[in-house]
């Protein structure tokens, strides 16, 4: 039965009319059945897991409409958000778009055998790749941290459809699949072709390093109700981003209470972090001996590159706390509690290793890995490593610990309509408050065989990876 969704969609279009915003009864929220006219994939990576064993970063979007659509794909590093590729991808009707994010000899790279156009065109020679860049964080555009291609490495991805394209347009003839490939015709008049889009895109990120036998497969976060206005820009903006939600209003669904809240006159980005807003993120480890079992965390922030400033004093202006200050990163308060498969706890609170340079637990980038016991599954350089004596357990993060100040780790947004399902009961607030921080991601854990034999006494030796979404909590007053 679908009755809480009806229930939802009834509370969020019934509440933008409430707020009065104009146009299209929509409103931006995290669709959990992953399609959407956003997509945000929260970790790529080329990393060497061991000398010699890198990762390769598989990408895929699907349109699963009857329009063709443009769409907007850029790769931000992990540091610091800077982009280090962006292009325009059409999408034929029912198409998919695949690519490889490879290692180079000084960063990374992309490749395609995919026929769907883009512009500018992305490689298809996997000895060739389209290389990664660095022009936005070198030169004038330096932010004190690593200037070189290796911080193109890792990081994180987003894909935002800028709208479908118009039935009949000679842009449509020109990205429509014939006999499997389309023509790529001069899209000259992509611009004037392109309209509001309907959303329907999903897609997922395969993180896999063959020479260590690990895969780890990745859902894109979807934002359905993203905007009711066509987004095209052309290759070379870096326009549109997610700031260009619109209108200026989120769906958010915290137990048994529906929020539609009103961002207008607020901050740009607004309705896209409250739909991302959690106080509490948990996942398991494992770290058994016999296995040899590692664990890694992602925890991606995607539009904290929207409220903090590179090197304008320590105090971030909203939401988040600090600015980005060089190789120290932008440092985030958290509260760490770490428990074993019995309940215990001898490690509460528990601690980074080494101490951040706030000296309380804090994550410091914008795509984050917390490692365990610094195994580091993804050989990253990103880290926030826990000790631990246990083999197994659960680890919390929380976000509004005594050391946040007043403000901080907090989005207030305008008004909201408030539907309760439990009660069947309508209300309305004149504010409403968003606490914690806006965060995507996952654990990966790995195990390793290194006793079974087969029938003839003869070892097997394998490895095997596995990857789980984040559990959180929301708390909205």
């Amino acid at each position: 039965m679908n009755t809480f969704k009806q229930k939802s969609l009834y509370v969020a279009l019934a509440g933008v009319s409430a707020l009065g915003v104009t146009g299209a009864a929509q409103a931006v929220s995290v669709n959990p059945d992953g399609l959407g006219q956003a997509l945000i994939y929260p970790y790529y990576t080329v990393r060497d897991k061991v000398a010699g064993a890198p990762f390769t970063s598989l990408l895929s979007v699907v349109n699963s409409t009857a329009s063709a659509k443009a769409v907007k794909v850029r790769f931000l590093e992990g540091k610091n958000s800077k982009e280090v590729l962006d292009f325009n991808l059409y999408l034929s009707a029912k198409d998919v778009w695949v690519a490889a994010v490879i290692p180079t000899a000084t960063g990374a790279g992309i490749y395609t055998p995919d026929k769907s156009c883009t512009t500018p065109v992305v490689s298809s020679d996997a000895a060739n790749p389209t290389l990664f860049v660095n022009y936005a964080y070198t030169g004038s555009a330096a932010d004190g941290a690593d200037t070189s291609l290796d911080r193109t490495r890792e990081g994180y991805v987003e894909i935002i459809e800028m709208g479908n394209i118009a039935a009949g347009t000679t842009t449509e003839v020109a990205v429509t699949h014939v006999s499997g490939v389309p023509p790529c015709t001069p899209l000259a008049s992509a611009s004037a072709h392109t309209v509001a889009g309907n959303g329907g895109l999903f897609g997922g990120m395969t993180l896999i390093n063959v020479l260590a036998g690990e895969d780890f497969a990745v859902d894109a976060t979807a934002l359905e109700g993203f905007s009711t206005l066509p987004l095209w820009a052309p290759a070379g903006s870096v326009d549109p981003t997610l700031s260009f939600v619109n209108p200026k209003v989120s769906v958010v669904t915290a137990g048994a209470n529906t929020y539609v809240t009103d961002w207008t006159g607020l901050g740009a980005v607004d309705p896209v972090s409250a739909v991302m807003m959690h106080n509490n993120v948990y996942n398991e480890f494992v770290l058994e001996t016999v296995t040899r079992s590692r664990t890694d965390w992602v925890a991606t922030m995607p539009t904290k590159r929207f409220y903090i400033a590179n090197g304008s004093g320590n105090n971030a202006g909203r939401l988040f706390q600090r600015n980005f200050n060089g190789n120290s990163g932008s440092c985030d308060d958290v509260a760490v509690s770490i428990y074993d498969r019995e309940e215990r706890t001898v490690q509460a609170p528990g601690s980074f290793s080494p101490p951040p340079p706030t000296q309380t637990d804090a994550i410091c980038w914008e795509a984050n890995i917390v490692t365990f016991n610094n195994t580091n599954v993804f050989g990253s350089k990103n880290l926030a490593n826990v000790p631990t004596s246990f083999s197994a357990g659960w680890l919390g993060l929380n976000f509004l610990t005594a050391t946040v100040p007043t403000g901080k780790h907090q989005l207030v947004g305008g008004a909201s309509t408030v539907f309760n399902t439990a009660a069947g009961t309508t209300s309305a607030l004149t504010s409403t408050t968003f606490s914690g921080l806006p965060v995507i991601g996952f654990a990966a854990i790995t195990f390793e065989n290194g006793t079974l034999t087969d029938g003839a006494g003869k070892l097997i030796q394998s490895q095997y990876g596995g990857s789980f979404n984040h559990k959180q909590t929301r708390s909205i007053q």
